[in-house]
């Protein structure tokens, strides 16, 4: 029973939802660009990736007042910011919205992000990639296990990906990761999708919307077929 049961729990844990990152982007994208993103990460990550801190000094590591100066230093409207723990280890977190995806690279809260969403043909065209900066610090070989991630919660239907690990998940969701270790090292993770220009509310609503529309185009149908037989049937007889 009690090896069952350990099985059960590992499965369990390598389920792509259950997936814990140590250093994570994760963006919810609206069809027009805007959106919200939550960065996720341990401090040391944040010095290594987006020069938050100073490795060298013990009290030099990232916080929250300097994460929130970061993003709102970018133009973004910092929702909130929290210090966590997981396992024993902090993680600082920050929430925030954006007016257009296509203007977070080479701010400064984006050092690491490459991303554009542009319109091709009727559709549109995610396209980045993560990576590294060259002058970012060194965090040395304590911090180089786990994986990190770029995720995106998309607002329409997926035609397309380019290599994310999963591939579509729920039916809109992708992501895309690599080891700490080789994202320390420069690893780059380049990522990109393809889908529809209208957002899946859009299409729901205008479906929704059609379907009552010849609901109520059949049930006139059926009053008058109704009302024009017993008009008949009245005729015939009189």
């Amino acid at each position: 029973m009690v090896p069952r049961l350990a099985v059960g729990l590992l499965l369990l844990l390598t389920l792509p939802g259950c997936l814990t990152y140590e250093y994570e982007h994760e963006f919810w994208l609206r069809v027009d660009g805007s959106g919200t993103v939550n960065v996720t990460g341990r401090p040391a990550l944040w010095t290594a990736f987006k020069a938050l801190g100073d490795p060298e000094d013990p009290d030099g590591t990232a916080t929250k007042e300097a994460v929130r100066e970061l993003f709102e230093r970018s133009g973004l409207e910092v929702e909130r910011v929290t210090l966590t723990h997981r396992r024993g280890q902090a993680y600082l977190f920050v929430s925030a919205s954006f007016s257009d995806v296509s203007r977070l690279s080479y701010t400064p809260a984006f050092p690491d992000l490459r991303v554009a969403l542009r319109a091709d043909e009727g559709r549109l065209r995610l396209e980045g990639a993560w990576q590294r900066p060259l002058d970012a610090p060194d965090t040395g070989g304590r911090d180089r296990e786990g994986l990190m991630a770029v995720r995106f919660h998309l607002p329409s239907r997926v035609y397309g990906h380019h290599n994310a690990a999963e591939g579509v998940e729920r039916g809109n969701i992708l992501g895309w990761r690599q080891e700490v270790g080789a994202a320390l090292d420069g690893g780059r993770l380049d990522f990109g999708a393809v889908m529809d220009e209208r957002s899946i509310l859009f299409s729901t609503v205008v479906l929704f919307g059609g379907a009552v529309i010849l609901a109520v185009l059949l049930l006139a149908l059926a009053l008058w077929a109704v009302t024009r037989r017993g008009r008949r049937d009245l005729e015939h007889s009189g």
